[in-house]
């Protein structure tokens, strides 16, 4: 990879999390009368801000959502990724192997995201001002803004960066910031053919793994 900046997502790439986080989705909105499972939040809304969640639900089934929904689902997520949240495998490796600049942009909420990272001891990874999250930014994934405000801040053009990404929204919302994508796929909830979805998408190339993306990446 030529020198520019690597753009991470977090949920699915580096923290294996998206099984516990469509789990507590789920619970919240049972309590409102919404009831799905976890494993079709997981098809339906995979790198969905979970106010965008709720505005779909809620004109799809007439059911009220509270307007604090986002910041309930992120306590309730906290909580459990204390006591159960793993690093995806090899994902520490990686990190410390990289010599130039890289960031975190997540549609997570920030308190949510900078913990998620604490606690996987990723945090150490992404020094000072390079963590951001959708609550930066009008517009979550997959619109382009959380990655141009990413570009903007760490002092790089959008054609100078690389992003990272594990679900069609990330992947649509860095090709909508004329930045190119490789297709994370090492993660726990990744089903078969996910990897082809990213493609159409607009990713350049696949990564089934830690390892896999290190190739890629000093390729």
């Amino acid at each position: 990879m030529r020198q520019g900046l690597l753009i991470f997502d977090c949920d699915g790439v580096l923290i294996d999390s998206e099984a516990l986080a469509c789990r507590v989705v789920a619970e919240e909105l049972a309590e409102h009368g919404i009831a799905l499972a976890p494993e079709e939040l997981d098809e339906r809304f995979p790198g969905f801000t979970d106010q965008r969640i709720a505005q779909i639900l809620t004109a799809e089934t007439g059911r009220s959502l509270p307007d604090d929904f986002p910041l309930r689902v992120a306590k309730r997520t906290i909580a459990l990724f204390e006591q159960e949240l793993e690093a995806v495998p090899g994902v520490q490796a990686l990190l410390a192997g990289l010599n130039g600049p890289r960031c975190v942009a997540s549609n997570s909420l920030e308190e949510r995201l900078r913990f998620s990272l604490r606690c996987t001891d990723l945090l150490r990874f992404f020094a000072g001002e390079a963590v951001f999250s959708s609550e930066m930014v009008a517009r979550g994934k997959p619109a382009p803004d959380l990655h141009l405000h990413a570009a903007a801040v760490m002092g790089f053009a959008p054609g100078d960066c690389l992003v990272i990404e594990d679900s069609v929204t990330g992947v649509t919302a860095a090709r909508a910031a004329g930045m190119e994508v490789i297709g994370f796929t090492g993660a726990s909830h990744v089903g078969a053919g996910h990897g082809d979805a990213l493609m159409a998408a607009g990713s350049r190339e696949i990564a089934d793994s830690m390892n896999d993306l290190a190739r890629l990446l000093s390729a």
